[in-house]
C-alpha cells in the first residue's frame, strides 16, 4: 500500500534532513519533490499544488529554518496536512435506525457485493448487531448467487426475490422482512454498470428515495486513480451520499484516490478494503493512514487487531504458564493461529514503526506458518505438552511425518526454546509495562 509514494516522500525529505543549514531554498526544493511524488501517486495537479503551498506556509510560519530538527518538523507538518487532506479524523457509520438501512452504490467491478458481505460481517462481529443482506443487483449475471454464497460464509441471511425485476419493490419487502425477523441492520447491494448511465442513476436515486437510508455508501475501486475520484463526484452530485469506501487499496501502490477523494467530494472515507478475505476491511483513520504513507507504521491498528484476536483470560493463563516455564507446543500452535487471524503477515510487520521499508521487498507468503504447523501437528499430544521428550529418534519421525528435513525440525525446536526463554524473561513486569505503553499510545491517538 502506497509503496512508491512512501519512497518518493522519503527521498524528498532527505534534502531537508541532510542539510546542516536550512534555508527557504532547501524547503522549496524539498516541497517540489513532495509535489512530484503526489503527482506520480495520481493526485491532481491542483490539489498537489494546494497541499505543498499550505505546507510551505506552515513550515515557514513555524520557524523551520531555526528549528533544532527542521527535517523532523517538516515531516510532522506534512503528516498533519496529509491527515487533514484525507479527512482529519475517523467518521463512524450511522447505525442508529431500527433497523438501520445502508444503501451500497458504485460502478460494476468496484467490489460492491464483496464489500456488502464484509460490512455485514464487521457489523455482526464488531458491533454486535444482526444484519440482513439484500440482493438488488438484478442485472449482473450471478450477482445474487455471489451474495448468497458470501452470506453463507459469514452466516448472515440474504434476502432475494430472483423472479422480481423491480429493485425498489425487492428492497421494500426486505425492509418489512427485517422488521419481522428482528434484523437490526439492512444492507442493500445495488446494481452497477461499466460506466455511468442515466438508467443506472435513476434506479439508485429511486432506491434512495424509497428507502430513506440512514447511510448511503459509495464504493470505488482505488486502483482506477483519478477516474475513481471523477466517478465519486458524479455519484455525489446525484445521491449526496454519506461516505466513501475504497476497495482494493492493497493493490494500489499510488494511492491518489485515497489522498484526494475527500477534497473533491467533501465526503469522508469510512472504510477501506485491504484484501480478498471477508475480514479484510478496516475502518478508515486518516491519521493512521498518514503514518503508513510516511513509513511510520501503524502500531495503534496493530494493537487493536491483537486485542480482537487474543482473549484476556487466555492471555492471563498463558502468562502464568510462561512464569512457570510451562509454555509448550500446544500453546505455540494456538498463538500462531491467532496471529494468522489478524491478517497478512507482511502487512502486520509493516505496521511496526521502521519495519515498512525492511519488509517491502520480502516475499512473505500467507502460508508462511504452514511448515511450522505441519511439524507441530506431527508430534504426539505428549510431545507437544513436554518438549523435553523430543530426542533424536522422535525428531526424525516428526520430520518424516511432516514432510520436512530433520534440520527444519531441529531449527524449530531451537527457535521454540529460545522463544520460551525470551517470553519467560518478559512475562512479569516487562510484559505488563509493554502493554501499558501500548495502551497509553492508543489513548493518546484517540
Amino acid at each position: 500500500m502506497f509503496e512508491n509514494l512512501t519512497d518518493r516522500l522519503e527521498n524528498a525529505f532527505k534534502i531537508i534532513k541532510g542539510q546542516g543549514h536550512i534555508t527557504e531554498i532547501n524547503v522549496a526544493e524539498s516541497l517540489k519533490d513532495v509535489r512530484r511524488a503526489l503527482l506520480d501517486a495520481d493526485v491532481s495537479f491542483k490539489i498537489a499544488k494546494q497541499f505543498t503551498d499550505t505546507v510551505k506556509e506552515k513550515a515557514l510560519g513555524q520557524n523551520v529554518l531555526k528549528a533544532i530538527s527542521p527535517g523532523q518538523l517538516m515531516v510532522k507538518i506534512v503528516h498533519d496536512e496529509l491527515a487533514l487532506l484525507m479527512g482529519g479524523e475517523k467518521t463512524d457509520i450511522n447505525l442508529k435506525g431500527n433497523p438501520s438501512v445502508i444503501l451500497i452504490a458504485g460502478l460494476q467491478g468496484s467490489g460492491k457485493t464483496t464489500f456488502s458481505a464484509k460490512l455485514a460481517k464487521h457489523i455482526k462481529s464488531k458491533r454486535g448487531k444482526k444484519p440482513l443482506l439484500v440482493a438488488c443487483d438484478i442485472y449482473r449475471p450471478a450477482a445474487i448467487e455471489q451474495l448468497k454464497v458470501l452470506g453463507g460464509q459469514i452466516e448472515v441471511e440474504v434476502f432475494t426475490e430472483e423472479d422480481n425485476r423491480e429493485p425498489v419493490k425487492i428492497a421494500k419487502k426486505a425492509l418489512n422482512h427485517a422488521r419481522t425477523m428482528g434484523h437490526q441492520v439492512v444492507i442493500v447491494d445495488t446494481a452497477g454498470r461499466l460506466a455511468i448511465d442515466d438508467e443506472m442513476m435513476r434506479e439508485i436515486a429511486a432506491l434512495k428515495d424509497a428507502l430513506n437510508p440512514h447511510e448511503t455508501l459509495f464504493v470505488v475501486d482505488s486502483m482506477t486513480g483519478q477516474d475513481a475520484v471523477n466517478t465519486a463526484k458524479a455519484f455525489n452530485d446525484l445521491l449526496d451520499y454519506d461516505g466513501v469506501v475504497l476497495t482494493k487499496l492493497d493493490g494500489d501502490t499510488r494511492g491518489g484516490a485515497a489522498l484526494t477523494i475527500k477534497a473533491v467530494v467533501d465526503k469522508p472515507i469510512k472504510f477501506v478494503g485491504i484484501g480478498e478475505k471477508l475480514d479484510a476491511i478496516d475502518v478508515f483513520h486518516p491519521e493512521r493512514m498518514a503514518d503508513r504513507i510516511l513509513g511510520m507504521g501503524d502500531i495503534v491498528s496493530l494493537v487493536e487487531k491483537a486485542q480482537e484476536q487474543f482473549d484476556a483470560d487466555q492471555a492471563r493463563a498463558l502468562q502464568k504458564k510462561l512464569a512457570k516455564n510451562q509454555f509448550n507446543f500446544d500453546d505455540f500452535l494456538t498463538q500462531i493461529r491467532q496471529i494468522k487471524k489478524m491478517g497478512n503477515v507482511k502487512d502486520l510487520m509493516a505496521m511496526v514503526p521502521g519495519m515498512g521499508k525492511a519488509v517491502k521487498d520480502l516475499d512473505v507468503d500467507d502460508d508462511a506458518f504452514k511448515g511450522i504447523e505441519a511439524i507441530i501437528q506431527s508430534m504426539t499430544p505428549e510431545e507437544r505438552r513436554e518438549p523435553s521428550l523430543l530426542n533424536g529418534s522422535r525428531r526424525k519421525r516428526i520430520a518424516l511425518g511432516s514432510g520436512n528435513d530433520i534440520q527444519e525440525v531441529n531449527r524449530l525446536v531451537k527457535q521454540f526454546e529460545d522463544t520460551r526463554k525470551m517470553m519467560k524473561a518478559v512475562s512479569g513486569g516487562g510484559a505488563r509495562n509493554m502493554m501499558k505503553m501500548m495502551q497509553q499510545a492508543k489513548r493518546r491517538r484517540k
